[in-house]
């Protein structure tokens, strides 16, 4: 399974891009922030232009994110659900700062994805968790050049 990811970050000056980003995607995860309901707001048309570029044939995932600031929560987990069941989508809610429900994001959207359901349950020790971290520098040598 290749997977790329394209963070649009919801900002409208990107939204020309979106047939670009998606022109070939069989996924699309639109992300909102529980703690703003402007961005909660603005999914239905996210997912709106999805469809419109891709038709039916596009798994969507609906993701509340941030839910380690439940203190600063605007839209309940029932809202999101119910949001999700109108545009008949999936959901899950996350906190990418601690990692909550992360993996089972990536798990559920991989299970979804076509042919997967014909193939074995794999057990967790059969998974693997890929870390994408920036590399380290390497130290510039005294002729200037770092290879």
């Amino acid at each position: 399974v290749r997977l790329q990811l394209w963070d649009t970050a919801g900002q409208e000056r990107f939204r020309s891009l979106i047939p670009s980003y998606i022109r070939d995607s069989t996924i699309a995860v639109v992300v909102y922030d529980i703690t703003n309901l402007n961005s909660f707001q603005q999914t239905s048309k996210w997912i709106d232009d999805v469809r419109t570029e891709r038709g039916s044939d596009v798994i969507i995932m609906l993701v509340g994110n941030k839910t380690d600031l439940a203190d600063k929560r605007q839209i309940t987990t029932e809202e999101g659900e119910q949001r999700a069941k109108e545009l008949n989508v999936m959901f899950i809610e996350t906190s990418a700062k601690t990692g909550y429900n992360v993996k089972q994001l990536f798990r559920r959207v991989a299970a979804a994805l076509p042919g997967m359901d014909s193939t074995p349950e794999k057990s967790k020790e059969d998974m693997i968790d890929i870390k994408l971290e920036k590399p380290p520098e390497q130290p510039v040598t005294e002729s200037g050049c770092s290879c």
